[in-house]
């Protein structure tokens, strides 16, 4: 599994990395392995607002539907309108598919996540 080291990782396999102000956040090759196929995701609306821990986006695969949680707060800015005709690509690489990019609100919440080391070490036991 890859788990690139300059992302933050979160207990319900969501990532972010950050960018200036900015935020991308997907989810873990870890999730895209797990749910299997990518068949759908429901995707949040640009300027809705997220605070940490919401759900915002539900990604649907072969096996289940998986509700996506935020692993920090923040405004939609830009949703990655390619994953709505091509949701398969999270399966392809779900860290070059992120899937959506916010205005950081509080850039402290980003100390209550992982990094990759102990992502890596949470998700091989």
């Amino acid at each position: 599994m890859k788990t690139p080291k300059e992302l933050y990782y979160q207990e319900t396999h969501e990532w972010v990395k950050v960018d200036g102000d900015h935020a991308y956040i997907g989810i873990s090759d870890f999730a895209q392995d797990e749910l299997g196929e990518v068949v759908f995701i429901e995707m949040p609306e640009v300027e809705d607002q997220l605070s940490k821990d919401d759900e915002f986006a539900t990604v649907e695969s072969v096996k289940a539907a998986s509700d996506l949680i935020a692993p920090i707060s923040g405004v939609i800015v830009e949703i990655n309108e390619d994953l709505e005709d091509s949701p398969e690509l999270l399966n392809e690489d779900p860290y070059e598919n992120w899937i959506v990019k916010i205005e950081i609100e509080d850039k402290s919440e980003l100390e209550g996540l992982m990094d990759s080391d102990a992502y890596q070490k949470m998700t091989s036991e």
